[in-house]
């Protein structure tokens, strides 16, 4: 199965999404974000680090990439995209998910070890820890307070579309939210980042369950 690692400037967790992947079973490819055209890819993967500097907003300068036409259309097509900390911020400014990041509430950058807790979520490539199991996995962001109104929080529970909690309020985010999923359920944003927890000699290998299900699901 192909994965592509798309670059952006600035982007500095994407080797480390790269080799995870290669680890996992899959065949990764890098993706330019100057690219017009996905070619040849099962799984699009967003990855982490500072997407033109974060100059003006987390990635609010990333969303006008050419490639995001593509991948867009990608995910229309029910195809998997996953976003990993700035990769989620670039999904959110896309409308690819949605909500809004905030300035974490501490108003400082935040790189430490945290838990989470898999929710009863859409069924779905994603869907490989238990609902209710703890997962040990880091979290580096300054801008991962993730925030939705009401209304748009009472969808997201009744759609199933929250896939991962904060155990702990750790950045102010609303109901602890760390990771969603959109409407389909092929598209998932997290902050916390899985490819830096895969070995034990890492602190956790509890980010290899994120994608459990993910190599089986794309053979179906």
């Amino acid at each position: 199965m192909k994965v592509g690692v798309v670059v952006f400037p600035g982007s500095n967790c994407d080797r480390d999404a790269f080799r995870f992947m290669s680890d996992l079973g899959f065949s990764p490819k890098w993706i330019w974000h100057g690219d017009e055209k996905l070619t040849d890819v099962d799984l699009v993967f967003l990855p982490g680090g500072f997407s033109y500097g974060d100059y003006l907003r987390s990635g609010a300068i990333a969303k006008f990439s050419p490639i995001m036409e593509s991948i867009k259309e990608h995910a229309d097509q029910g195809n998997p995209v996953v976003g990993i900390c700035n990769g989620f911020q670039i999904l959110i400014e896309s409308g690819l998910l949605p909500g809004a990041m905030r300035t974490n509430r501490t108003s400082s950058f935040i790189c430490d070890w945290t838990k989470l807790i898999k929710v009863n979520c859409l069924n779905g490539p994603w869907d490989g820890p238990k609902d209710g199991e703890e997962l040990n996995i880091p979290i580096a962001h300054m801008e991962g307070n993730w925030y939705g109104d009401k209304t748009l929080l009472k969808k997201l529970t009744d759609n199933k579309q929250i896939i991962y909690r904060y155990e702990q309020d750790v950045n102010g985010s609303v109901d602890n939210i760390a990771g969603l999923l959109n409407e389909k359920g092929n598209i998932l944003g997290m902050m916390p980042h899985p490819e830096r927890a895969s070995s034990a000699l890492l602190g956790s290998s509890d980010g290899i369950k994120v994608f459990s299900n993910l190599l089986s699901s794309l053979k179906k």
